[in-house]
């Protein structure tokens, strides 16, 4: 049996000495991601962990993969600490039975089919031993865990969106807040009461042991809550309502995206602002000693005592949530995958070894963000660098030197590296610094400029004989920036030139200021018209449709499923019309046609169906095709979902998953069966992606240029929950490295196709669509680099 938490400390006093790392909680991890793939959570990872309608700034940088991020933590009483985390599992800490600061994993629950979000903990009791615990997740689903057992005992279902708060009422019930607008009391496993809170995403949900129970919303309000009656609406917020404490004695605590923690009494009067986090709030929470503990996207812990920041603890990622043990310990849930524990007693510090590679983990980090002239410290080369000789007279090499950036030009008459100095940052944002040094060569101006969104400065080199507009040409690709830019660096640079009596290029303005401006353009998105698979081998189709079928024909019980002479003939016939593209205006197809089709698809065994469906594929090309498919539908005879189930079906063939793969990517080009596709769209994807682990090269291609049609057709119909899916889906693969680079770029013209003309680009940025794309616009590929460009400047 585990230690108490608190049974070897004293009780905590509220003495204001420093916290210190005392444990670090390391197990949520991508494994669990690939092992139990589900279809339903690319449709349900749009949702992502309370993410908000209307966020207002956009992500900062994460240092770990997306899969292994640490969402949630639960105090389980004296029983252990609960993490819930994007790679579908809630993982349950306890005491080192031997060493007091440390934990160890205890049990892993796995149930839910996508990231999981908030917690909640059930006391032991004759139900549960060893008590139990809830969570929510982006696949709606609300489940209640059997701790002893590590199962699932109840599935509360109802739920529309991602669930986002979760609380235990004193009599057992389950409260939880949604996406979706709504929340649901659960009883037994069944809701109960269901009723509206807010008019947008409910973030966060609250009950205090006096009975109150509270919202928090996109909306950036608070609403106090009677049964299904509010109360009162608590105003003060500009921006989401993220997540709700109690504070002892006062009322409630709220943090917001608007960077801010406000204290309230009860009646919704404000009592206190705490302002210091300078990005998004994610989570708070306050001890009974009258300490705040608040976690932000700019990676900091922040503990306050009377309304002033008593101390701050840098963190390699954001901070997700944060939650105060019973003895003044604090323990933070961050984006690198790791759950840690802090504490003011010197009993539970860690040792001087862990402490200083934690702290070398944040100078790595923060050295990591750190340039020089432009350039990322980090991808310097060290000083051996210079032991390789130059490859002509006068070339310019900058190495790191412990922190600093030295620039070296070769000597090729000594056959040495001369240093000429160190690559110096100006005094400050948008000044100048003359006649200064940059790789190696010496400009009239070196301008430092900030491009925002927490990325470092970038050097901008101009001498007043340049011409202005090639300078920032050149600039802008040299640093990856949208070429959309360049009317604004170039007055950039005019004005802290002193060169006002330039004549500008008249055919650029400024996209971004004035009404009369252009939009940004991109050279990638939106994405128009859809794509196909328009070539086909016949004659090889032909030939293993006959082979195929002299098998069945020389098997007595599948001889009746053969197809006759007769029939073998038609579809000679069949493959000569539809071989003749040219003739599609005039040539015909018939129901006959329809019904050799339909005979095949309907009675092959499975592994005989790839060329049927490959022939499927290019039958719905010709305009008779696709209406004769339409109207065997509309009759009632549904072959196309029946063959798309039969082709998934485990255990998976892979030819049959490529071909039904490109079949399905042909009916797009058919506007008439463009509402099959969209009744259907969540059922394709989900059974797709389960059969993911088998796709070969072309089938990974096949299934991003139907997510890229998906995403056309999605946003023509304003189809808002196929459009998530799909960016859901699309991320999935933009994430991944091991994709082609042609599979990579059609999920990535989808995500900035849906970002652009959609209706998800919050969900997208919710989603670190910004990291993805900041790693696109790393690619070797041109194409996903500047794609990922396209996305980055949507993300601004």
């Amino acid at each position: 049996q585990s230690a108490p938490l608190a049974s070897s400390a004293a009780p905590y006093d509220g003495a204001m000495a420093e916290y210190r790392l005392s444990a670090q909680l390391q197990g949520h991890e991508d494994d669990v991601r690939r092992r139990f793939p589900s279809p339903t959570s690319l449709f349900l990872s749009t949702f992502y962990f309370i993410f908000v309608c209307f966020l207002s700034k956009t992500a900062g940088s994460r240092s770990a993969p997306p899969s292994k991020l640490v969402r949630g933590i639960c105090i389980c009483g004296d029983a252990g600490i609960a993490t819930s985390s994007r790679d579908r599992t809630v993982k349950f800490w306890t005491r080192h039975p031997e060493k007091n600061r440390e934990y160890v994993l205890s049990k892993t629950l796995v149930g839910h089919s996508s990231f999981v979000g908030p917690l909640a903990w059930i006391p032991p009791s004759e139900r549960f031993p060893e008590g139990g615990i809830v969570s929510g997740g982006m696949d709606t689903l609300v489940l209640l865990w059997d701790l002893h057992k590590g199962e699932v005992v109840e599935t509360m279902k109802g739920h529309t969106s991602q669930v986002t708060g979760l609380v235990v009422d004193s009599n057992g019930d389950i409260i939880s807040s949604s996406m979706d607008c709504t929340v649901r009391r659960w009883r037994n496993g069944n809701a109960i009461e269901v009723w509206e809170a807010h008019k947008v995403a409910v973030q966060t949900v609250l009950k205090l042991p006096t009975g109150e129970l509270f919202t928090g919303s996109s909306d950036s309000t608070i609403k106090l809550w009677k049964g299904r009656t509010c109360l009162q609406t608590f105003s003060g917020h500009a921006d989401t309502v993220r997540c709700l404490a109690p504070m002892p004695g006062l009322g409630i605590l709220s943090a917001s995206h608007d960077s801010t923690i406000k204290l309230w009494e009860l009646t919704g009067q404000p009592l206190l602002d705490l302002i210091g986090h300078t990005s998004l709030v994610y989570s708070v929470d306050a001890h009974s000693s009258g300490q705040i503990a608040s976690g932000s996207e700019d990676r900091s812990l922040k503990i306050w005592k009377d309304g002033i920041c008593v101390q701050t603890i840098e963190h390699p990622g954001c901070i997700w949530d944060v939650k105060f043990l019973e003895n003044g310990d604090v323990v933070t849930a961050c984006s690198d995958g790791t759950a840690r524990i802090w504490t003011t007693d010197t009993s539970r510090s860690c040792g001087d070894e862990e402490l200083a590679a934690y702290t070398d983990l944040i100078s790595q980090y923060t050295l990591s963000r750190k340039t020089v002239g432009g350039l990322k410290l980090m991808d310097l080369p060290g000083v051996e660098a210079l032991q390789v000789p130059g490859n002509s007279d006068g070339q310019t090499l900058i190495v790191r030197e412990g922190d600093n950036g030295v620039a070296y030009s070769w000597n090729s008459t000594e056959l040495k590296w001369d240093k000429i100095g160190e690559v110096v940052d100006g005094p400050g944002s948008g000044d100048a610094a003359q006649g200064q040094v940059l790789d190696g060569v010496r400009y009239d101006f070196v301008f430092n400029v900030d491009i925002g969104d927490g990325e470092p400065i970038r050097k901008l080199p101009y001498n007043r004989s340049d011409d202005p507009y090639a300078v920032a040409d050149k600039w802008l690709l040299k640093e990856n920036l949208p070429l959309t830019y360049r009317q604004q660096v170039v007055e950039f640079i005019l004005q802290n030139s002193d060169q006002n009596n330039f004549v500008p290029d008249p055919s650029f303005q400024d996209p971004y200021t004035g009404g009369s401006a252009p939009k940004p353009t991109f050279k990638h998105i939106p994405k128009k018209g859809m794509l196909s698979f328009d070539t086909a081998q016949f004659e090889g189709i032909l030939k293993k449709l006959l082979e195929f079928n002299a098998t069945l024909s020389s098997d007595s019980e599948q001889k009746q499923i053969c197809l006759s002479e007769t029939e073998l003939s038609r579809l000679a016939a069949i493959v000569k019309v539809l071989k003749d593209t040219s003739f599609y205006h005039t040539s015909k197809l018939g129901n006959a046609d329809m019904d050799l089709l339909l005979k095949m698809l309907k009675s092959w065994p499975p592994q005989m169906m790839f060329p049927v469906i490959d022939f499927l594929r290019m039958f719905v090309l010709h305009p008779d095709g696709a209406t004769l498919l339409l109207k065997t539908i509309e009759s009632g005879n549904d072959v196309l979902t029946e063959t798309f189930r039969k082709a998934v079906a485990s255990p998976v063939l892979p030819p049959n998953v490529l071909t039904i793969l490109k079949a399905i990517s042909n009916i797009f080009d058919k506007s008439c069966l463009h509402q099959w596709l969209r009744t259907h769209c969540a059922e394709i994807i989900d059974s797709v992606s389960s059969c993911r682990p088998s796709f070969s090269k072309n089938a990974h291609l096949a299934y991003a240029t139907l997510l890229l049609n998906y995403a056309v057709l999605s946003i023509e119909s304003k189809d808002e929950p196929c459009q998530v899916q799909i960016l859901s889906a699309a991320l999935e693969i933009a994430e991944d490295d091991s994709q082609d680079f042609d599979s990579k770029y059609r999920a990535l013209v989808a995500i900035g196709s849906l970002m652009l003309n959609g209706l998800v680009k919050s969900i997208a940025l919710d989603l670190d669509v910004k990291s993805v794309a900041n790693s696109a616009k790393a690619s070797m590929d041109s194409k996903i680099a500047e794609v990922g460009a396209d996305i980055e400047l949507l993300t601004r």
